[in-house]
């Protein structure tokens, strides 16, 4: 089989020093974009909303243009580009299941993104399934499960475990699942999900970690951490092209019927339709998005060489922005578990006497800076950090400001968020 697109596009180039493999940081397209301001002039853009969505990395650009003049259908073309098409198809989903750090008969299954693929994953789970999870997680986490025990938000990482333990042991005799968070798209901290695996285990349970937010600042070893699911979205991974990822066990979804119903996923169709024995193949029903999953692939090779110099990084800009903000009396940060409590560069606030979605616009319309604004699609945690009813759903009540820090965050942009706040809250 042709290997043009499954070595060049996905890939990146290396450069070797004193016989050690090593690659180079990757880098952000649209840094400084120049953008409006409300005095008629321009300023480069101070993009702190990369939780939302992380704008492209150039190495992922690059493969999408290599890939682009031999894109074809995928597993059923007989012609040349469809044959190296597929290749690059089926080499990224190695290349996912290795940055996962995944066992070696993982299903790895592209989807649309986390939401999509959590949903796939609730739409699998054994009839009876007792889910539990905390209301600390993103909707994407927290709505999809047909039975699900609620958890409130933990006072400590401890309490956390102690919980999901107690939660555990009184669900009813059957299939059991975890569902958590390994970072929150709320505060940026970090949950112990290795230590919540265990506990899982220990009542015959499955894990499902939602790692959406983690990924694009850490690296994740399923196999280390014993997590049975992981799920994560190339828009958060600086691969902005519509794909997803659900890996893990590959038992539940090659017995669950297709996810969606037609052709791929179906082995053969008569008077009775037989489907694909793979959990790939099952789930994975239509035309792929192929151009996505070689940008996520590519997303993930360029990250997996820079985590250390990347994440020494990121803590810096992360400590000076919080810092700043706690030096504001104005503005309170919003934690769950404490300043220290280990966490990514993600950090939500609060501004007194401003409703969230003004202090996001007069960042952006004076200032030239992208934060986001309202409930994260998190509403009970954040009406909860907030001391507030979650489910309030106005637009500027029971909201906070989030700014989230990336590949191409400089200190000038911390910066001048920290000076636009303290001028706001003079006012």
């Amino acid at each position: 089989m042709p290997t043009l697109l499954a070595r060049s596009p996905i890939t990146p180039a290396v450069t070797r020093a004193e016989g050690v493999r090593v690659r180079p940081v990757p880098r952000v397209i649209g840094v400084d974009v120049p953008v409006p301001v409300r005095d008629g002039g321009h300023v480069p853009y101070a993009n702190l909303d990369y939780a939302a969505s992380a704008p492209c990395l150039e190495a992922v650009h690059e493969a999408v243009t290599r890939a682009l003049p031999y894109y074809s259908s995928v597993h059923r073309g007989a012609g040349y580009a469809s044959r190296v098409t597929t290749g690059a198809y089926e080499e990224a989903r190695e290349t996912v299941r290795s940055f996962l750090g995944a066992w070696r008969r993982s299903a790895v299954v592209f989807t649309r993104n986390t939401t999509d693929a959590m949903n796939l994953l609730a739409h699998a789970v054994p009839a009876g399934t007792s889910v539990v999870v905390f209301e600390t997680e993103h909707h994407a986490a927290l709505l999809p499960w047909k039975r699900a025990v609620r958890l409130p938000a933990p006072a400590t990482p401890a309490d956390a475990i102690c919980a999901a333990d107690r939660a555990l042991r009184e669900c009813p005799i059957g299939p059991r699942l975890l569902v958590v968070t390994a970072a929150s798209n709320v505060t940026g901290e970090l949950w112990p999900i290795g230590e919540l695996a265990r506990v899982a285990h220990r009542h015959g349970a499955r894990i499902a970690v939602d790692a959406a937010q983690l990924v694009p600042h850490r690296p994740l070893d399923m196999t280390a951490l014993g997590l049975d699911y992981a799920a994560f979205s190339g828009h958060k991974l600086y691969a902005p092209f519509g794909a997803g990822v659900l890996a893990g066990r590959a038992d539940w979804l090659r017995a669950a019927g297709p996810y969606l119903k037609g052709g791929g996923a179906s082995a053969s169709v008569g008077r009775t339709t037989r489907w694909a024995a793979s959990a790939e193949q099952r789930h994975e029903a239509g035309s792929p998005n192929v151009l996505g999953v070689i940008a996520l692939a590519a997303a993930c090779d360029a990250l997996s060489g820079a985590w250390e110099a990347l994440a020494a990084r990121e803590e810096s800009l992360v400590r000076r922005l919080r810092s700043g903000l706690a030096a504001l009396p104005s503005v309170r940060e919003l934690t769950l578990w404490g300043d220290r409590a280990p966490r990514v560069g993600i950090v939500s606030f609060a501004v007194d006497d401003w409703n969230a979605r003004d202090v996001a616009l007069t960042l952006s319309e004076e200032y030239g800076i992208g934060v986001r604004d309202g409930k994260f699609c998190a509403h009970p945690f954040v009406g909860h950090l907030l001391g507030g009813d979650g489910a309030d759903r106005s637009a500027d009540r029971g909201a906070a400001v989030r700014a989230s820090v990336g590949i191409g965050t400089s200190e000038e942009h911390v910066h001048r968020l920290l000076t636009a706040l303290a001028e706001l809250t003079e006012r």
